[in-house]
């Protein structure tokens, strides 16, 4: 299963993340997918916490945004949101588009906890 895969990807991705700033736990991800990515965004929910189990980050929440496909015309330069997997510009017919997102899968966030530090202060 693909989704397993970028599920141990992206808990690398999270526990670097983690461990740069000395974190505790792992309490929520964000993430946006493009419908090009060829990423299963319920079988990616559904991956996650099995991967995650064990780990920092396996109380964690885990949010995902869809977003738009977007291309640009090289005809007429208007940029627009794709409809279904049509390569053609709504606004003048072209078929000549380039492709600005919608193929990415994004860590767009990730909110850590930090370690509590317990000082004492001993008074003699």
């Amino acid at each position: 299963m693909h989704e397993l895969a970028l599920c141990r990807g992206l808990l690398q991705q999270l526990n670097q993340i983690a461990d740069e700033h000395q974190a505790s736990a792992i309490k929520s991800i964000h993430l946006k997918i493009g419908p090009l990515a060829g990423i299963e965004i319920e079988l990616l929910k559904r991956s996650f916490p099995l991967v995650a189990h064990g780990t920092d980050a396996q109380d964690a929440a885990l949010e995902i945004t869809a977003i738009p496909a977007t291309v640009q015309c090289q005809e007429c330069d208007k940029k627009s949101e794709m409809e279904g997997i049509q390569f053609i510009c709504p606004h003048c017919g072209s078929t000549a588009t380039m492709l600005l997102s919608g193929d990415e899968m994004t860590l767009e966030s990730v909110v850590l906890e930090q370690h509590e530090v317990k000082a004492t202060h001993h008074v003699h």
